[in-house]
Parts: C-alpha cells; structure tokens; sequence
C-alpha cells in the first residue's frame, strides 16, 4: 500500500531579496513623504487652497501607510512559530488593504469639501500655491522612481507606490488649478481640480482592494490557470487522478498549493511526487506544495467538481 504526504517549501530567496529592497525604498520614501508634509498642510492653510489640502491630505494618508507598509515588512520578517506557521507574511497583505481603505477615505472626504467650495469659492494665493504644488510634484516624483526600482514584487510596496503616484498627479493637478487662478482669477479651478483629484484617488485604491481581498480569501492567483494546473498535474507519466487541488497565495510573490494525486497500483509514490513538483515549478513557478500521493485503489475516485483524470495521447 503505497502512501506519500509531502510538503515542500524552498528557501523563496527571491522573495526576501525583494523585500529588502522593499524596506529600503519605503524607508527612504516615508522619510521623505513625511517631511514634506509640513510643508504643504501649511502651504494649503496659508494660500486657502483645497486642492492643495487634498494633496496634502492624500500626503498624511501616504505617510500613515508608508508606516503601515514598513511595520508589516518588519513583522513579516519575524520566524514562523507553532501557532503561526507562516509567520506575519499576510501582515504586508493587511497592510496592503487598509491603504486602499485609507485611499477611499481620502477621497470621500475631498468630494465633500469641493462640493461646499464650489457654492461659494474662497480667494486663493496662487502664487504660493504653485510654489508648494511644483515642491509636492518633485518630491512625488523622486518617491514614485524610488518605489518602481525597488524590484520587488511586494504588494505591499505596490500599495505605497499606487500612493504617491495618485499624489503625483494630485500635484500635477494643483499645478494646473494655480496656473488658472493666477492667469484668469478663476477661483473655481481650485474645487474642480479637487474633485478630479478625488476620483484619481478613488480609481488608484480598486486594484489594491481587488487584489488584497482576494489573497485573504485565497482565491487562485490571477495569474494561475487552476484548471491548466491541475490538467498538467494529471498528464504526468503515472498519475492516474487529481483531486481536492487548491491554489492560492500566502503574500506577494509566494503562491501555495495543495492537492491529493491518486497514481497507479504498481507506481513509486515518492518518484511520482517529485515528478509532479518538477512540472510545478518548471512550468508554473510553484514551490510550495504540499501534495498527498496515493495508490489508486485504495481510494475511491472523486466526486468533486475540481476533478482532474489522467489523459494519455
């Protein structure tokens, strides 16, 4: 009677060398969100201008992200333990969320306040405003570059980018509101850029919701064909079914699996598994598997709608 439960779980050094340079950019960009923070609220108070405080709020949420960002990295790297065995990996995916939370939330509340402006726009400086605009769109621009080179393919440090390139062109549109206002004195450029900049916000948080969510669902990685797995997992020479087969991802860059591989009576379990953990890897870059490797016969076949016959041409 021949039986195999293996799991597998390389080293994903890959993964931590990404997430390295991760931390790094993160770093070097929360400390620069964060000082010049300070300067724009105080710029949107002095020049009267909403859209200087919507970028500027968009800007604390940066901040207060960037520190959520940098908290999860650190918890990530904390070993597995008994009760955890996965460690804090899924803390990057948290934090991943409430950034998309917290982008929606910023929004919101930038579509009230330009609503109220646009009944009775208050004068604007736009001198200054476009001072501080063109400071906020040097320093996004710098944050935004940082982030893109990191390498990683944290979703996490995507969160943070998706930040500062919604605040990128929140600065581009303060810019353009400023030019108006000193150009033609039409203050009502302030509140219509504001709203424009609420819906850039608005749009930039869907995919990190979209994604985040469904890795603490655990759904399929969007880039895994489950049923082409599963098929390819079933052609290989001696299995004779695959069932029970699941996908999913514990963080950014680490998908998982797990599935129960019926092979033929007279066949090596062990040489059978490590077969099927080849053709994972090779073809679809899963590592981690876990995978329960038994004798036809002594199982019945599956009943289950994930269900994945041997086929031989």
């Amino acid at each position: 009677m021949g039986h195999d439960h293996s799991h597998t779980n390389h080293s994903h050094g890959g993964h931590s060398h990404g997430a390295g340079a991760g931390k790094r950019a993160l770093t070097f960009v929360f400390a620069l969100t964060t000082a010049f923070l300070a300067v724009e609220v105080i710029g949107g108070l002095l020049t009267g201008s909403l859209a200087l405080l919507a970028d500027a709020g968009h800007m604390a949420s940066d901040a207060v992200s960037l520190g959520l960002a940098l908290f999860a990295v650190w918890l990530a790297e904390r070993p597995a333990t008994p009760q955890r065995s996965f460690g804090y990996k899924r803390a990057e995916i948290l934090a991943a969320l409430a950034n998309g939370v917290t982008l929606v939330a910023v929004s919101v509340w930038i579509f009230i306040e330009a609503f109220a402006r646009l009944q009775d726009p208050p004068p604007i400086l736009g001198g200054w405003m476009l001072a501080v605009a063109l400071v906020g769109l040097a320093t996004n621009v710098t944050g935004a570059l940082v982030l893109s080179r990191s390498g990683g393919e944290s979703l996490n440090v995507e969160g943070a980018l998706r930040h500062v390139v919604a605040d990128l062109l929140g600065s581009i549109g303060v810019i353009a509101a400023a030019g108006v206002v000193l150009l033609t004195g039409w203050r009502y450029a302030d509140p219509i850029i504001s709203l424009v900049i609420g819906v850039l916000i608005l749009g930039s948080s869907w995919k990190l919701l979209r994604e985040s969510t469904n890795i603490l669902l655990e759904s399929t990685p969007r880039d895994v064909d489950a049923e082409k797995v599963g098929r390819k997992m079933a052609s290989v020479e001696g299995v004779e079914e695959v069932h029970d087969l699941h996908i999913w991802t514990i963080t950014s860059g680490f998908p998982a699996l797990a599935a129960h591989v019926l092979v033929g009576a007279s066949e090596n379990c062990h040489a059978r598994r490590r077969d099927i953990e080849a053709v994972l890897l090779r073809d679809f870059g899963i590592e981690h598997t876990t995978l329960q490797v038994d004798h036809a016969g002594d199982h019945h076949a599956s009943l289950q709608a994930l269900r994945f016959p041997a086929r031989r041409d």
